[in-house]
């Protein structure tokens, strides 16, 4: 295997799901500017997530419309003139 190409700056970051406010701590490599206070009291740095395990429809069993970005719209708002050319 090759040598040192695994990242070596891993610490303790809190992962939070905006779409249910799930949280959870973990380690990490991943960068943020945010941070947070944990239930030990301590500070880490928050990632925000849209779709974690506790709101994915595969884990959860339910079928549930995420459109944070507007991208639904932005498709109908491209496409309108199109569409009505069609008359639907």
């Amino acid at each position: 295997m090759r040598k040192d190409i695994h990242p070596t700056d891993y610490r303790f970051v809190v992962f939070k799901d905006v779409s249910n406010d799930f949280a959870f701590l973990t380690r990490s490599t991943a960068k943020s500017k945010e941070s947070i206070v944990w239930e030990d009291g301590k500070e880490y740095p928050l990632v925000k997530v849209e779709i974690s395990n506790t709101s994915h429809p595969f884990f959860t069993g339910k079928m549930k419309f995420v459109d944070t970005a507007g991208r639904v719209d932005k498709f109908r708002n491209k496409y309108k003139k199109h569409l009505e050319k069609k008359g639907r």
